[in-house]
Parts: C-alpha cells; structure tokens; sequence
C-alpha cells in the first residue's frame, strides 16, 4: 500500500534510467542531507525512507511519518521545515535543489505576508489567497501596497531563508560523520527505511 502511494503522488521507479556516478553521489548526499538535517529539529517527522531511485521528475526522495494530522503549525514549526527543505541544498549545491528553494521561498512568503510572523511588517496579511508568488515586489503589479512595502517582504523573506539555510549547514557541520555514513548507505542500497536510517545513527552512538 505505501508503494502505491508513492507512485501515485511521485510517480513509477524508473529503474532504467542511466545515471552518472557522479548523479547519483549528488542526489544521495541531497536525500541524506534533508534526513539528517529533519532528524535534528525536534517539530519535524521522523524518517520513514530515503530512496535515490528516480521517480517521475525526481532524482529520489525523503519520505516522513506523520505523527500528528496538523492542521495549523506555529512559527517554530514553519521555520524548522524551512530548514528541513534546505538541508538538500546544504549537502550539495545543484540545480536539483531548486524545488526545494521554490518551496522553501512558499513558506517564507506565506510567514511574512499572510501570518504576519514579521517583527518589522507586523501582524497584518498583505496581498490575496489567490496568488501564488515568490518575491514581495511581485505583489506591487496588482497595487495592494507600495515598492517600499515590497521590499520589506523581500527583505524579510531573505532574512529567514538565509538564516535558516546557515542553520542546515551548522547541523551538516555537526554532524558530518552521520551525513557521509547515510550518503554511502544510500549509493550501495539505493534505499533506506526509517529504521534503517535511525540504526546508522544507534551504531555511531555506540
């Protein structure tokens, strides 16, 4: 049943497809770089499974177990999953991170002009549910505000992305050794379970 979900949301494995040694390094330290990041953030999901077998559009994938259906998150929460996003960016700088940053950016937008989570912009929700847009001065062509107050979003999105992309990278550099043993797991069995994952980790310890 759980591979059936994942294809339906994901796609079919593409067994066939021929990949470098050098892509498939680059995507086993992308996955293994949000596991490991998201293992250290106390409001995210454990691991269920880390894949760099493609699936549809995707090098691989880092799939969580839900404890808890939420239905609103705090601003710890968005933050943490910000930085979770960003952990495959930190582990390896490709193109293959660019949805990643698309929705990392998302959440930033949705932070700063929807739940006036901005200490500098305040509470207040700017712009409409209706568009779907990443940079503030986006919002200035339909005239709900000013360049100037598009630029403070600008600002603040970049404020939050960066630091919580410093924060990625700081747990990465704490935790090289888990990052490189998950890496090299991944790239000899393509396929990690949740178990599996926390096992490297137990292994370590000892």
């Amino acid at each position: 049943i759980e591979d059936a979900m994942v294809k339906v949301t994901m796609g079919p494995e593409k067994t066939t497809r021929v990949r470098s040694e050098k892509e498939k390094r680059l995507v086993a330290y992308h996955e293994a770089g949000h596991a490991v990041v998201s293992r250290f953030l106390p409001t995210q999901d454990a691991v269920h499974e880390i894949s760099i077998v493609p699936r549809g559009m995707a090098g691989g994938y880092t799939m969580y177990q839900p404890t808890e259906d939420k239905s609103f998150m705090s601003r710890t929460e968005m933050i943490e999953q910000i930085i979770s996003l960003l952990g495959g960016r930190a582990s390896e700088e490709s193109t293959g991170a660019s949805n990643d940053i698309e929705r990392a950016t998302k959440i930033a937008n949705s932070m700063v002009t929807k739940y006036g989570m901005s200490t500098r912009l305040g509470t207040i929700t700017l712009g409409s549910d209706q568009q779907e847009v990443f940079l503030g001065r986006d919002f200035a062509q339909e005239k709900t505000y000013s360049e100037e107050t598009a630029g403070m979003i600008d600002e603040e999105m970049k404020k939050i992305i960066d630091a919580c992309y410093d924060k990625a990278k700081e747990i990465l550099r704490a935790n090289e050794d888990k990052l490189n043993a998950v890496a090299g797991v991944l790239l000899e069995k393509e396929k990690i379970t949740g178990e599996e994952f926390e096992a490297i980790f137990t292994e370590q310890q000892n």
